[in-house]
């Protein structure tokens, strides 16, 4: 005996695209109800593809975040961000395209010829409506934003103020296929907690630091063994530069302490329990230029 259609299980991949800080990551985290993808207020602050799994009763939306894409590219770092943005397009059902408020710039033009040549059926997202002063100029722009591609429908958005998050939902629920459960119920995302233990490393080296630190910093898990009470974390931050490293550091180590705290905190409500966490700064060359030290450091596609 087969479901009838308003019982029939879906489940599919949703892409999260557009140009850094639109707050692709936020909402990825909202929907899956927990922590998976850092945030900071700065951009590129995602630098790889990761899946969020929204569970509900009759369905599994599977959102992929993905690195904002930016139209310059001074260094390799920049364009394997492009990349692993674009390549995460290709292989999902759909494209949640994602700009902010009244703001549309050349990254948010290149960010949606990359979605519109992947193929899957767009969804146009307006993030941060909330903080819009003068709401009557909202429709003249979604009208304006409605000419740049044939988007199945257009959704005026705020994570913040949970404005018509329930509308998305509804919209992505009719655009994904029948499937059976794509992932277990126990299941939110499918990045390992050693990763997540260096991003959330990575996410205070992003908010505590100025505004060209941070992009010059990597973090690499030297050792990770969890037990039943404790999980035991040690990590290097790598820089490209001398004087990088005393910044992370801190007059007396006040920085680094400051940022493994905040750190520590992070990883003990994510893991449920106590974290000792050993950090080191380390030097390698002008690492965000180079493939094969990108590589040795995670950045693959």
């Amino acid at each position: 005996m087969t479901m009838s259609n308003e019982t029939e299980f879906r489940a599919g991949f949703v892409a999260l695209a557009g140009r850094p800080n639109v707050g692709k990551s936020t909402l990825l985290n909202h929907m899956v109800g927990e922590k998976v993808a850092i945030v900071s207020s700065k951009p590129q602050t995602t630098r790889h593809r990761i899946l969020g799994v929204r569970h509900l009763p009759d369905a599994q939306i599977i959102f992929v975040d993905t690195p904002g894409m930016h139209a310059r590219t001074p260094r390799e770092m920049n364009r394997y961000l492009n990349r692993t943005a674009s390549s995460a397009l290709a292989d999902v059902d759909v494209i949640v395209f994602m700009a902010e408020g009244l703001r549309w710039t050349d990254d948010d033009e290149l960010a949606l010829e990359r979605a519109k040549q992947a193929g899957p059926p767009l969804l146009l997202v307006v993030n941060k409506v909330d903080r819009i002063g003068d709401k009557r100029l909202l429709l003249p722009h979604l009208a304006e934003l409605a000419k740049k591609a044939d988007f199945v429908e257009l959704i005026p958005l705020s994570v913040h103020r949970q404005l018509n998050i329930d509308a998305l939902e509804q919209a992505l629920l009719k655009l994904l296929p029948p499937s059976p459960p794509l992932f277990p119920r126990d299941q939110v995302t499918d990045r390992s907690d050693r990763f997540r233990a260096a991003e959330l490393v990575r996410e205070q080296l992003m908010r505590t630091l100025g505004q060209e630190v941070p992009y010059a910093t990597t973090v690499e898990i030297e050792a990770f063994e969890a037990k039943e009470k404790l999980v035991r974390v040690s990590a290097v931050i790598w820089v490209e530069r001398q004087g990088q490293k005393a910044i992370v550091i801190g007059r007396d180590g006040r920085q680094l302490k400051r940022i493994g705290q905040a750190a520590r905190l992070e990883m003990e409500r994510l893991f449920g329990r106590k974290v000792y966490l050993q950090l080191w700064v380390k030097v390698r060359e002008d690492w965000s230029d180079d493939t094969r030290a990108l590589r040795t450091l995670g950045y693959d596609e």
